[in-house]
């Protein structure tokens, strides 16, 4: 456990609460470390099936780098450079585990809070957010995956401008992009994220596995490509425990059973 971002594990659920709520969740290089290995903690676990992302306090998600220590830094882009080793590496880890995972939006999102909202499978995020890139206001250009997530969610066009205006989105906006999965009342956000994290929980972890990889590829390949992973993986789950399952239950007008197996 680490007290820059706190895993919690319960009913297949894996919490990662990033913790710096003094720093709005700002990532310094310990929160970078400690997120990668929060996520290579979780991607392991057999008895995580869902994974959800959110920052401590009511303020905010994450609010980008740490920049305040960039500035008095003598090697900025040495610390950088070692930061976004381990942010990446932990969106990496995210990305490609069959879990889903979910950024729970609680506050503001800004730079590479920005990204890890795009990077997501789903977001919710509470009616009063709002969402900047900011990296280009401080004379930065993006990190965090964002430059690759960013334009498949909302679009080249949006993201450019996003990038070279620092426009802020309120969450309204943001969901109307296509950035945000669902908008709630900040009193719903706990409730309506613990239900959808029960039921990505009690579904079948693998074929969910397969759409997040379906997804990656589905911009960068061709059509024919595409249909060929489609065949692999449909094949694959049509082995797994899981679909045996939901074959009987179909069969049997039931609802089935899973077990992410």
């Amino acid at each position: 456990m680490s007290e820059y971002v706190l895993v919690e594990i319960q009913d297949g659920v894996a919490t990662l609460t990033l913790n710096r709520a003094s720093a709005f969740n700002a990532i310094s290089l310990d929160l970078a470390r400690s997120l990668n290995d929060a996520a290579e903690q979780v991607a392991a676990d057999s008895a995580v099936r869902v994974v959800v992302l959110t920052g401590a306090g009511d303020k905010a998600f994450c609010a980008g780098g740490d920049v305040a220590s960039f500035a008095v830094s003598e090697q900025a882009d040495k610390d950088l450079a070692e930061i976004t080793l381990y942010l990446h590496t932990a969106i990496s880890r995210l990305a490609h585990m069959a879990k889903p995972w979910i950024a729970k939006v609680n506050g503001v999102a800004a730079g590479a809070g920005l990204s890890l909202v795009a990077a997501a499978d789903l977001a919710i995020a509470k009616d009063t957010c709002k969402f900047t890139s900011a990296y280009t206001g401080i004379g930065l250009s993006p990190d965090g995956s964002s430059s690759w997530f960013l334009p498949r969610v909302i679009g080249v066009r949006r993201a450019t401008e996003l990038y070279l205006t620092n426009r802020t989105l309120n969450a309204e906006e943001a969901l109307d992009w296509g950035l945000l999965t669902r908008v709630v009342n900040g009193d719903s956000l706990d409730a309506e994220v613990d239900k959808l994290a029960a039921q990505l929980a009690s579904g079948p972890t693998l074929a969910y596995g397969k759409v997040k990889k379906l997804m990656l590829y589905t911009q960068t390949d061709s059509l024919e490509s595409q249909m060929q992973r489609e065949t692999r993986y449909i094949a694959e789950c049509a082995m797994t425990e899981d679909a045996q399952a939901g074959f009987q239950a179909f069969v049997n007008k039931q609802k089935p059973e899973f077990h992410g197996r």
